[in-house]
């Protein structure tokens, strides 16, 4: 197995001091960098387990951090700080471009070859840089199939890939409508695959909080999730030893 160096990185965003993590492979050369966006509740173990299991096939990574070092367990606060959020795409896009400046100092990262993969609110600023124009290599989505400005969705310069449950409520069959019509329109390069029988947050592993209706694990689902980004990271990002 590859060895991971860990650190925690402070930076200013959205008025508060965010706490990423930031895991680095093996080495002392540049390489390709991952910014990994977490769900509403914000920065847990589960994304840091992620950036390290990327981190292990060579990537910098960065997983950002959305609420200055909270971790929004009580699903009341946490609606109350991503849903003004999820509606401020400029909002969100400053707290995003914090973050990918952050990753982009890392002497290890290679800045031109970045890409931004993300769950829920974190996915959604994800789709922010890439309408915003920033040179990514890739956009992986899980769970956020965000509209936004569609005259600006053309300004998306590499493939978005998204993935979403059959049965999620919070991001139903008219919300997968419009993500598609706006990405054709735009002539984004873009996959949405569909997980049948799957919830909101089918990729992340039980919590021992109180989550919103509609939200359940899959495990199957979600190791095929899983597979699904790393395999766009391969496509778009090969890592070269």
């Amino acid at each position: 197995m590859t060895t991971v160096t860990r650190r925690k990185v402070e930076y200013p965003a959205d008025g508060l001091t965010m706490i990423g993590h930031l895991a680095l492979p093996a080495g002392t050369d540049r390489r390709p960098a991952v910014l990994l966006g977490p769900e509403g509740p914000g920065l847990g173990d589960v994304e840091r387990a992620r950036a390290d299991a990327l981190a292990e096939r060579g990537y910098v990574v960065l997983a950002f951090d959305l609420h200055g070092g909270r971790y929004l367990s009580d699903p009341e606060d946490m609606l109350a700080r991503c849903m003004p959020l999820l509606a401020d795409p400029e909002r969100m896009r400053r707290i995003g471009h914090a973050a990918l400046d952050m990753l982009r100092a890392e002497p290890r990262t290679d800045p031109d070859r970045v890409a931004a993969i993300g769950y829920g609110t974190g996915g959604a600023i994800g789709l922010e840089l890439g309408r915003d124009g920033v040179d990514l290599r890739a956009i992986a989505t899980v769970n956020a199939l965000t509209t936004g400005r569609p005259e600006e969705t053309a300004r998306i310069r590499c493939p978005v890939w998204a993935g979403v449950g059959s049965e999620d409520p919070i991001m139903p069959a008219a919300q997968r409508e419009a993500f598609t019509a706006e990405m054709r329109a735009a002539g984004v390069d873009w996959r949405l695959v569909v997980y049948g029988g799957a919830l909101h947050a089918f990729h992340h592993p039980p919590v021992d909080h109180p989550v919103r209706p509609g939200i359940g694990y899959h495990p199957q689902h979600a190791r095929r999730a899983w597979r699904d980004v790393t395999d766009l990271l391969a496509e778009c990002m090969p890592v070269t030893e």
